[in-house]
């Protein structure tokens, strides 16, 4: 399943890549950020909590940074699991940040996941209306870090 989108953040671009490369600012700013633990440069631990449908589903594992072009792009993939074995996710994630001429950044991402088990189910139409759900939420809050952010 693809997953699109893009949004903007009024914050210049070098001030939204270092927030976005801080765990504690990051695992503030993402709904249902359990942990993000740093292990190396480029490979973090995460836990995230959601619900979906009727079900609350709580996965672990593991994104590792395949491709950093600072301050403008990256790329990540990654793997995880529900802890109460509903299923599996893989994703590839790319996102890319662009300066606008009104003092705002625009991040446009791209997330190829593939799903197994109960979890994939759901279907396309769930999934995405959650990821926007979770998207419109990490907007509002990572605006607010940035204004907090010296």
């Amino acid at each position: 399943m693809i997953i699109e989108g893009k949004f903007s953040i009024n914050a210049p671009i070098q001030k939204l890549w270092d927030t976005l490369f801080d765990v504690e600012a990051l695992a503030a700013c993402l709904p249902g950020a359990e942990k993000i633990a740093k292990i190396d440069d480029k490979t973090y631990d995460v836990t995230m909590k959601q619900r979906v449908g009727i079900i609350k589903v709580t996965m672990a594992g593991r994104q590792v940074l395949t491709k950093i072009e600072a301050p403008t792009h990256l790329e990540m993939e990654g793997d995880a699991e529900d802890k109460t074995k509903l299923g599996r996710m893989k994703d590839k994630i790319t996102m890319d940040l662009k300066e606008l001429d009104n003092g705002e950044v625009e991040i446009a991402y791209r997330m190829d996941v593939n799903m197994v088990g109960k979890l994939a189910m759901f279907g396309d139409r769930v999934m995405r209306s959650k990821a926007t759900e979770v998207e419109k939420e990490f907007v509002k809050n990572l605006q607010a870090k940035l204004k907090t952010v010296a």
